[in-house]
């Protein structure tokens, strides 16, 4: 392998000014205070987990005493961030364990990844096989490498030289491995619609390119960032849309390309635009009074997020505290948990994004502007026949939403039924927790409409076998345990008509017992409609929804 001749001592980046105009509204001291607010409370909990002795977190899941490489990179930039103590010395010593495990083989489909886990057998043997997103998984190096870049930006002081070299000749490792993913080719999935990665990948490959002085690498980087944006100016919306989890990652990835890229890269040109359109559109569907992003969702790990930790609501504690954004008291006690370890890199950002923030987005985290309809659409190529179309309707106590799609994959892009969630109620109840409807992805086609108080779903290319499969959360503490039927669920009346067979079965998905297992943790009863046999009718259900909290 060729390494740069040069001496590392590199080409500083030029910083652009703030893009847009600076917000009168946002009270620098606030976003401060809640953004070391998150900064305290994550390096906390991760504290807990440090073991000092070997240089790394143990697993964030309690896998019997093992570690973990991402959330030990995130962790070592919270250390430089906090920067008492021994904390510098640490994150020296966790960065060098990080890279040490970076995968070296320049030969291998996993070069300049990162090892899942430090005890992990070697990627490729005969008893440890390559396998994408298990025994390896090629975001990591987005995961990693972004996190490298902040802290040789923001902490370069507290970086010696030696470990400033090894870090960018990681870096210059990890561009080279994200140029070996091609869509399509040898099971990978990353096309440009994949958002999160796409973003943190034109990022780092831009970034080092025009640090080493690669022209070719910096060429890829912009290259790609273009692609990502073509797709994103269709409807000014992510390719990845609406994501708790995930519309999370991109705006930091985003927050990257506004403050690091030079005005003359179409990264530091477009990422500040990108910010505030994408805070528009997940402003006009959050719901204030529910604490939550309205359906439908692309990819989510959860069906409130009141119950389950998602990057995006640590964006917004940062914005708005954590008191009014949709956290709980205790984070790590949330479903999906893990990612409370991002929280120093968001804490470390958001003085800067949250300058980018409208004045009408801040305003709508913390008040529901009144009942209204949204219309999108996002575009997921080589997966969407044609672009998504989104409608949505919020009111104060109830928000429906919906997309409509043709596709060569069920699950969504992702090809998980489980994260997938096209069609999606969520209501208010007496004791302020919510409930939630979401229609489980079972077909590769769904014409889905919502409007007041309404959600119309058919299957264009279903038949007599089609079935429409609702997941109704269960009660809250005050209502009831056992549930048989759309009478027993707590909050909401429902309505259904339609082509299918109006009589319904009830099952129930649960914890320790029930005809399956919740999704990503939730409990949820299973209401699900068939057609009658031998129908000849297009597959057809009409909802009617009517709050009575």
């Amino acid at each position: 392998m060729v390494r740069p001749s040069t001496s590392w001592s590199l080409i500083p980046i030029l910083v652009p000014g703030i893009i847009g105009k600076s917000l009168s509204h946002v009270k620098r001291n606030d976003t401060e205070t809640f953004s070391q607010s998150l900064l305290r409370e994550s390096m906390n909990w991760m504290d807990m987990y440090y073991d000092a002795d070997a240089g790394y977190l143990f697993s964030l899941s309690a896998q019997a005493l093992t570690h973990e490489t991402r959330a030990s990179a995130w962790y070592a930039s919270g250390l430089l961030a906090r920067n008492e103590g021994d904390d510098a010395e640490q994150a020296a010593k966790i960065i060098r364990n990080v890279i040490d495990g970076q995968h070296k083989n320049i030969s291998s489909q996993w070069f300049g990844d990162y090892q899942i886990y430090p005890e992990e057998p070697t990627v490729g043997t005969a008893q440890y096989p390559p396998k994408i997103y298990n025994s390896w998984d090629p975001n990591w190096r987005g995961f990693v490498g972004t996190t490298f870049v902040l802290m040789l930006e923001e902490f370069p002081q507290l970086i010696s030289y030696d470990l400033t070299q090894y870090m960018l000749e990681s870096l210059y490792d990890t561009s080279i491995g994200d140029s070996y993913r091609v869509g399509g080719v040898d099971t990978d999935n990353l096309y440009p619609a994949y958002s999160n990665p796409s973003i943190m990948r034109a990022f780092v490959t831009g970034w080092v390119g025009r640090k080493l002085n690669e022209s070719n690498m910096t060429i890829a980087g912009e290259n790609y960032a273009t692609q990502v944006i073509d797709l994103f100016n269709r409807d000014n919306t992510l390719s990845e849309f609406n994501s708790g989890t995930y519309a999370g990652v991109s705006l930091f990835a985003l927050t990257l390309w506004a403050k690091y890229m030079p005005e003359s890269s179409v990264m530091g040109a477009n990422g500040g635009r990108m910010i505030q359109e994408t805070w528009k559109s997940l402003a006009s569907l959050y719901n204030a009074n529910l604490k939550n992003v309205a359906g439908p969702w692309d990819r989510s790990y959860g069906f409130d997020m009141q119950r389950y930790l998602s990057i995006l609501a640590l964006q917004m504690w940062t914005l708005v505290g954590k008191s009014d954004a949709p956290i709980h008291p205790k984070p790590y006690a949330m479903g999906h948990k893990d990612d409370f370890a991002i929280g120093p890199l968001i804490a470390i950002l958001a003085p800067f994004h949250n300058t980018l923030v409208s004045n009408s987005t801040l305003s709508a985290l913390t008040k529901f502007p009144g009942t209204h309809t949204v219309k999108t659409s996002a575009f997921s190529q080589p997966f969407d026949t044609y672009p998504r179309n989104i409608t949505a309707w919020l009111s104060p106590h109830l928000t429906i939403g919906a997309e409509t799609f043709s596709e060569n994959v069920i699950g969504g892009p992702a090809t998980n039924p489980n994260s997938f969630n096209p069609a999606v109620v969520q209501w208010s109840r007496k004791d302020g927790t919510v409930g939630f409807l979401t229609l489980y992805a079972q077909v590769y086609e769904l014409e889905a409409v919502a409007s007041e108080g309404a959600l119309n779903l058919t299957y264009p290319s279903g038949n007599s076998s089609s079935s429409f499969s609702f997941l109704v959360g269960t009660n809250s503490q005050a209502g009831k345990r056992d549930v048989a039927s759309w009478d027993d669920v707590e909050g909401i009346k429902v309505g259904v008509k339609g082509t299918v067979d109006l009589k319904y079965s009830v099952t129930f998905n649960g914890l320790v017992g029930g005809s399956g297992s919740p999704i990503n943790s939730f409990e949820f009863w299973n209401f699900t409609y068939t057609m009658p046999p031998g129908s000849t009718d297009i597959p057809q259900v009409f909802l009617t929804l009517e709050h009575n909290a």
